[in-house]
């Protein structure tokens, strides 16, 4: 590898906290990053937190490819973060960040990463306050891997639980079901596909908090359908508040895009991941308003009432289907698709 190359490239130095790691910060993370709480680099953010009620949200993403359409691996870190704090009626507010990256990862692809997620962070009203940086040999893993933690503040008025499903009440999709597993598909050169299909990878705390702000308490759960998908997310909402759930297939919102690509390689779209959707369980005499003020929002235009909660199925989440038929939907056996996130 000759020098220019050399200095296109990660290497080991920059994880060893000499110089190189030094430049890294400065002229790639702080540059994009910078915040009152993470310039100081200090080894901990000092965080001002005006309430003692906070949720609190850990996950590391690995997705394969790095870069997809719709999103890349750091948009999708920071909005999947935002989005687990804000599912549970918090306020999301700092991000801590932690990179592991193989010794020979292009710098360049490095700043696209950090400049998605910046732009990310603000779109989201977010600030990352802290992180770290580790750089491992060639071969220790694929690329780049990413952690994140995430704060929020709770609201006072809102309890939100997968435990908190209630009879009668309506469950609704904020948006179409599996575009970002059919987009990761597609985007995956060995299986040979190729097609329109674009991830949904989206902060989404803006329209859960006009929900929330609109209808508060009538709502109980809300979860966004990552692994496992719809359908896997519902049995676990199912199976944690002891209920019934009845889908009702003709109303559940799916691209044809990511419908055909399902059909080619036989994969049920209500398994496969979203990264920028919300399922709510709302009371269902205002479940049409929740409907209509979720398709006034930018990524909620196939919003819609897809099911209700029923004492009649045994616990188990029921698709009715478009023949008038009924299957049992059970929780994602296995791995369709792995490395989503």
């Amino acid at each position: 590898m000759n020098d220019k190359n050399q200095n296109d490239r990660i290497t080991l130095a920059h994880g060893h906290g000499g110089l190189a790691s030094h430049k890294l910060i400065r002229d790639a993370f702080l540059k994009f990053f910078s915040s009152p709480e993470l310039d100081p680099l200090d080894d901990a953010a000092i965080l001002e937190i005006p309430s003692d009620r906070v949720a609190l949200s850990t996950d590391t993403f690995v997705v394969q490819p790095i870069f997809f359409p719709g999103g890349d691996i750091g948009k999708l870190a920071i909005a999947g973060t935002v989005n687990d704090v804000a599912v549970m009626g918090a306020v999301p507010k700092f991000i801590s960040v932690g990179f592991v990256i193989e010794e020979g990862f292009l710098i360049s692809d490095l700043i696209k990463i950090i400049e998605s997620m910046a732009s990310e962070c603000k779109r989201a009203g977010v600030r990352i306050v802290t992180g770290d940086t580790k750089v491992v040999p060639k071969g220790a893993l694929d690329g780049i891997f990413i952690n994140t933690t995430g704060v929020g503040i709770l609201r006072d008025d809102i309890k939100l639980s997968g435990s908190n499903a209630k009879l009668g009440q309506s469950v609704i999709l904020t948006g179409p079901a599996g575009d970002h597993g059919a987009a990761i598909v597609c985007a995956r050169n060995d299986l040979g596909l190729s097609g329109d299909v674009t991830s949904d990878c989206a902060s989404m705390n803006d329209l859960i908090s006009e929900l929330l702000d609109a209808f508060g308490t009538r709502i109980t759960v809300m979860r966004d359908p990552t692994r496992g998908g719809v359908a896997t997310t519902l049995n676990e909402i199912a199976r944690s508040s002891a209920v019934g759930i009845e889908i009702d297939e003709t109303k559940v919102p799916i691209r044809n895009n990511t419908l055909a690509v399902c059909e080619i390689l036989g994969f049920d779209p209500l398994y496969l991941p979203n990264e920028g959707a919300v399922l709510i369980f709302i009371d269902s005499d205002v479940a049409d308003d929740a409907v209509k003020l979720i398709r006034k929002h930018p990524r909620g235009e196939f919003g819609a009432k897809i099911g209700e909660v029923r004492n009649d199925l045994g616990g188990k989440v029921v698709l009715k289907t478009a023949t008038s038929g009924r299957r049992i939907m059970d929780m994602l056996a296995g791995e369709m698709l792995p490395r989503i996130c």
